[in-house]
């Protein structure tokens, strides 16, 4: 008997997981918030004590290097986004979503989101994965089923957890090339 399209899905999220959770035991607050190049995006404290993604409306060409912390908030975006709009009665402004202001707190962040992400899932049945019903309100994909949105939300995942393994080895490269343990 084939596996349910629900299983599948939380499957390849949780291998997706995995690997994130690889990372981010070695990730610490320098690390997160090591800025890797000039004028790379990162989460700045603004003058309230919100921690604030840098970000630009439309996006620059090329899309600047960016922080491990940029890369945190950039998942507990468009996660809390999706969640609020597939699950909830809509999603706060990117504005409103602040970054929780170090890598630990990211990390319970984002395991939440995570946690929140995979009950919903997990309730989901066939017909409710073929609607665009719980989609309609997300400011991306409102026409794609909501089968479509969950395997973009894993295919993201495993992008910006690419993203962060690659920040953090570039990170150990040049702390290792320069003798530094601050680079």
């Amino acid at each position: 008997m084939p596996a349910a399209r629900v299983d599948l899905l939380i499957r390849q999220l949780d291998i997706a997981w995995s690997l994130f959770e690889y990372h981010l035991k070695d990730i610490d607050d320098p690390l997160c918030l090591w800025e890797p190049a000039p004028g790379c995006w990162t989460v700045r404290p603004d003058g309230q004590g919100r921690w604030v993604a840098d970000w630009e409306v439309p996006e620059p060409d090329p899309v600047p290097t960016v922080s491990i912390g940029w890369l945190t908030w950039h998942i507990g975006f468009w996660w809390t986004t999706t969640l609020g709009h597939c699950f909830g009665s809509g999603a706060p402004a990117r504005e409103e979503i602040t970054w929780p202001g170090g890598a630990a707190a990211a990390a319970g962040w984002l395991r939440g989101l995570k946690d929140d992400w995979r009950a919903g899932l997990l309730q989901l049945t066939d017909a409710d994965l073929d609607s665009a019903d719980r989609t309609a309100g997300l400011p991306w994909g409102q026409e794609l089923t909501l089968v479509d949105v969950a395997g973009w939300v894993t295919v993201e995942l495993t992008k910006n957890v690419a993203e962060i393994g690659m920040v953090c080895h570039l990170h150990g490269a040049r702390r290792h090339e320069s003798g530094d343990p601050s680079v």
